[in-house]
């Protein structure tokens, strides 16, 4: 006779009972869907776009190539000009600006010339009349942490060749007391000075030299190779950054305009400095979300993002509008004496990576990350696992050796979060609530779960605009 099993859909008392009676038990993860979301759900799940929409969203995601073609000031590349700030996360005033926003406001404010003091930077944003504020993912760009970009800053640019589509992305200064996580000091300022008059230009000799090559940068196979060797391309790049330094250094200290206690200086920093190929990790993710952006019916996000007051996201069949609602505080390990008091709400653009399917998304292929952010590697394991059930497919190029080399779970669909309850998983920096402190600590987080049902309530809005259902069936 077969042994008698037993399917548990989140009854963990009656699974608990009849497993304590030793039968085997199978517990399968379900939740019934979001309040409020049936009649939406049932809506899009009826419209005729919606799935030869997402196939195109995903195959539009897979098909990005992603090249390191240049190294340039904001103002060159962006447009930026004097008094022009770009910040990370969906749009924000500085009445609502977190701690550590304020606090890179302010050391960036210095950094342009526009204020001597950091305090005299505060009347200036308060007023707002010769200052603006504006997202990155407006200007094609995403920045970690606050994400300020000021016009003097150097940019890395990336371009899918298919297409001459680019992104940007601000140069990694490390960790600690830095501008992203909000600190200002002399310290700070006087690094960013020097990322400006000479890590900046020698990057920009370096990769024009490989790109005029005929051989530029491919930072997507980077990504590849890095999934490969235990990095997951958001909190642990340690072989993403050493792989880039093998392609760049022939190049820079073959840089014959420059001293070579500069190069020396350069190749210390960059070598020295684990993080620093995320900053050209997450506009590679961009480079291939904003390929499936404005599919008319597709429910693929395209954005998530965080300004440390407000957690947004972008939708591809909902244009450029940001769904939002509050951020939320990480849970994980604090450095020194910080504890959660301390901690600001979740902020910056780097959740781009788990958008794309790395990150946190593909925690499964890097183990090592839980010493930095908290958990366990059966966490790590499962979340990949998780992540399965809210996307629309998997990415071949970047796979997960431990699960038998599946590819990435990618493009996360907000039907499958409004109907099975589970939320990205992201593991993030934290930085201090107050300004000038910088980071006190790493975890995971989540975004606030109401987004998701007011994305799919414009998409089932569109819908029903479409075939004039006119109100359509009740959404509760």
């Amino acid at each position: 006779m077969n042994r008698p099993t037993m399917v548990s859909t989140g009854t963990d008392l009656l699974a608990d009972a009849v497993a304590g009676q030793g039968l085997d038990v199978t517990r399968v993860e379900w939740r019934p869907p979001a309040d409020g979301t049936a009649g939406d759900l049932v809506t899009v799940a009826l419209d005729p776009l919606r799935r030869a929409a997402n196939a195109r969203a995903l195959e539009a995601m897979l098909g990005v190539t992603a090249t390191l073609v240049d190294v340039a000031p904001a103002s060159e590349v962006l447009g930026l000009g004097p008094g022009e700030f770009l910040h990370a996360g969906p749009p924000i005033t500085w009445d609502r600006a977190s701690g550590p926003l304020r606090g890179a406001l302010m050391g960036g404010a210095v950094l342009e010339g526009l204020v001597a003091d950091p305090d005299d930077a505060v009347a200036l944003f308060e007023s707002g009349t010769s200052v603006s504020l504006e997202p990155c993912h407006h200007r094609g760009t995403v920045g970690p942490m606050a994400g300020v970009v000021t016009p003097g800053m150097w940019m890395f640019v990336l371009e899918d060749p298919a297409t001459g589509r680019r992104t940007h992305c601000s140069l990694n200064e490390g960790l600690g007391k830095v501008l992203r996580y909000g600190a200002y000091g002399p310290g700070v300022l006087d690094r960013l000075r020097w990322m400006g008059d000479v890590l900046g230009p020698l990057l920009r000799t370096a990769v024009r030299s490989v790109r005029d090559a005929g051989d530029p940068i491919d930072v997507t196979a980077i990504l590849t190779q890095m999934l490969q060797m235990g990095d997951e391309a958001h909190n642990r790049n340690r072989a993403g950054t050493l792989m880039l330094l093998r392609d760049l250094a022939p190049a820079m200290v073959g840089a014959g305009d420059r001293p070579s206690a500069d190069v020396a200086d350069a190749l210390r920093f960059v070598g020295g400095n684990d993080h620093f190929f995320l900053n050209l990790a997450m506009p590679a993710c961009k480079l291939a979300l904003d390929a499936a952006r404005d599919i008319e019916g597709s429910t693929a996000v395209v954005a998530m993002a965080r300004n440390g007051t407000d957690f947004g996201i972008q939708v591809s069949g909902t244009g450029d509008e940001w769904f939002t609602g509050p951020a939320q505080t990480a849970e994980g390990l604090f450095l020194g004496d910080y504890g959660p008091a301390d901690a600001n709400p979740d902020i910056g653009d780097s959740a781009i990576t788990e958008t794309a399917g790395i990150g946190g998304f593909a925690m499964a292929g890097a183990p090592a990350i839980v010493r930095l952010v908290g958990g366990t590697v059966p966490d790590a394991l499962a979340t990949t696992r998780r992540m399965r059930e809210i996307t629309l497919g998997a990415n071949p190029r970047w796979t997960v050796p431990v699960l038998e080399f599946a590819g990435v779970p990618t493009g996360i669909d907000v039907t499958k979060v409004c109907r099975t309850g589970i939320l990205p998983q992201i593991n993030t920096g934290m930085a201090g609530r107050v300004a000038g402190v910088g980071q006190v600590g790493a975890g995971l987080v989540t975004p606030p779960a109401e987004i998701f049902p007011a994305a799919l309530a414009a998409l089932a809005a569109r819908a029903r605009s479409r075939s004039g259902a006119g109100a359509g069936p009740p959404r509760s």
